[in-house]
């Protein structure tokens, strides 16, 4: 898969980037990247939904609670 613009821009060590840890673990497990502010990255645990509009879907507003009360 090629990697997207952002990708390579932070490969190649010209800037900063707050993502999900599970998407750029492989890249810091081999040195490709470095995890900076460790202690000012709080642990978020849990989904965050946004929606565009304040009446979601029905099959969404289904999603979202499933998703609430998965333990």
């Amino acid at each position: 898969m090629p990697a997207s613009r952002h990708e390579l821009f932070r490969l190649a060590g010209l800037g900063l980037a707050y993502l999900p840890e599970d998407l750029v673990q492989d890249h810091v497990a081999a040195g490709r990247l470095v995890r900076v502010l460790a202690n000012w990255s709080p642990l978020i645990t849990g989904y965050h939904l946004y929606y565009p509009n304040r009446q979601p879907s029905p099959a969404f507003a289904f999603l979202v609670e499933a998703l609430r009360y998965r333990s």
